[in-house]
């Protein structure tokens, strides 16, 4: 589907690293290309035509991102550096202020280090407790988020779709509870606004953040979504020109409104832009048409699987596009390296979740991550590796 318009993929690669970072076809780095060649200039600063035209796109974008997700208004759109810039941005901007000594906040083990090291960091400055939704086969039941809600919860932060296993948590039914019992509701959507379609207000999300470059866009840019009345109560992390309106020796100063107020200093110009050529490109496609085509992918895979012995795969019945596998009694990343032989990309590790191996009982595994351009004639070429995998140490060693 649409392979064209990866030039990369024309070296003969075959990429399943999706969930890491995906490719980027021709129209988002020709927007790119056209920022720096054709019409340079800073962002809200400038009173000439090339500035006011980068205004314009810029701007542009963050309506379409505003329809992408399906948020109220464009204000509600904060323009970061990525997922864990956003994150961040929710916990030291507006938690630090809003919880005090003793409130929860619940999180899983499967989450990434973005959506962990942040409340931990919290946790010891201020004393916040944070604790562990139990997982059930490695995945998310509304039953346990119950039961684990005190009146002490605060806070509620899970990704949508995590990046190890791929598993789809019940965000509607857990963004209706967090509603009916007052309690802030975060969610880290890098692992699935990328692959299907996400309302922000039917699922009563709170705070959303994600990345541009795991959907098509450049990297360094992120979205952070946040309902408008609590984005006016976040502080800025990051102060300094552009966000204020007045500053005096005197030491009073006054910042600007949403969204300039959480956009200090000079943004990733090229790189929004950049992303506004991906979402009108995923938006072409369908998100529904995405979703469905990565299924058929990710169940092929799986299919497929079972017809070799020695592999054991941990996560056959999950909604994402996410395989995670290893070749028995052989590393993970040993794995990455025999198939890199072949021009296989793939990822090996922990994949920034490390406590997940606490509820998994392994530390490392392979992850096989599927887009939209991905085939199953790729697919038979890496079983057909793998089923040759007693040669792996010949080739690794």
């Amino acid at each position: 589907m649409h392979r064209d318009d990866f030039e990369i993929l024309k070296s003969g690669i075959i990429y399943l690293d999706n969930s890491a970072t995906t490719l980027k076809p021709k129209c988002v780095v020709d927007r790119v290309v056209d920022y720096y060649t054709k019409y340079t200039a800073n962002a809200h600063r400038g009173d000439y035509d090339n500035s006011l035209k980068v205004d314009m796109m810029y701007e542009e974008v963050r309506d379409k991102v505003r329809d992408f997700i399906h948020a109220k208004s464009s204000k509600e759109i904060i323009f970061t550096s990525g997922t864990t810039d956003s994150l961040n941005r929710v916990v030291f901007g507006f938690m630090k202020y809003y919880l005090k000594k003793g409130d929860e906040v619940l999180l899983t083990k499967a989450e990434h280090a973005s959506n962990i090291l942040p409340w931990l960091e919290l946790e010891k400055e201020i004393g916040i407790v944070v604790k562990y939704i139990p997982l059930e086969n490695h995945q998310v039941v509304l039953r346990n988020v119950q039961e684990s809600i005190t009146e002490r919860t605060k806070v509620i932060s899970i990704a949508h779709i995590t990046n190890v296993l791929g598993d789809e948590r019940p965000v509607r039914d857990i963004g209706k509870l967090c509603q009916e019992k007052g309690i802030y509701f975060v969610v880290d959507g890098a692992q699935s606004v990328p692959h299907r379609a996400v309302d922000v207000e039917q699922l009563g999300i709170d705070f959303l953040a994600f990345s541009a470059h795991k959907m098509l866009g450049p990297t360094g840019v992120g979205i952070l979504y946040g309902k408008e009345e609590l984005l006016e109560k976040l502080h800025p992390t990051i102060v300094g020109g552009g966000m204020n309106t007045s500053f005096h020796s005197d030491g009073s100063w006054e910042y600007k409104s949403l969204p300039s107020r959480l956009e200090a200093g000079t943004p990733n110009i090229a790189g929004v832009i950049g992303f506004g050529a991906a979402l009108d490109y995923l938006t072409e496609i369908g998100m529904e048409n995405i979703h469905q085509y990565e299924q058929s992918l990710k169940q092929y895979f799986l299919a497929q699987l079972e017809t070799i012995d020695h592999v054991t795969v941990y996560n056959k019945d999950v909604g994402g596009s996410i395989v995670a596998f290893n070749i028995d009694d052989v590393f993970s990343q040993d794995t990455a390296i025999y198939l890199n032989h072949y021009h296989i990309c793939v990822r090996a590790g922990n994949h920034c979740a490390k406590i997940l191996k606490e509820d998994l009982q392994v530390k490392n595994t392979c992850r096989v991550s599927f887009y939209f351009y991905n085939t199953k004639e790729e697919i038979d070429e890496v079983i057909r590796v793998l089923k040759r995998s007693k040669d792996i140490f010949r080739i690794v060693l």
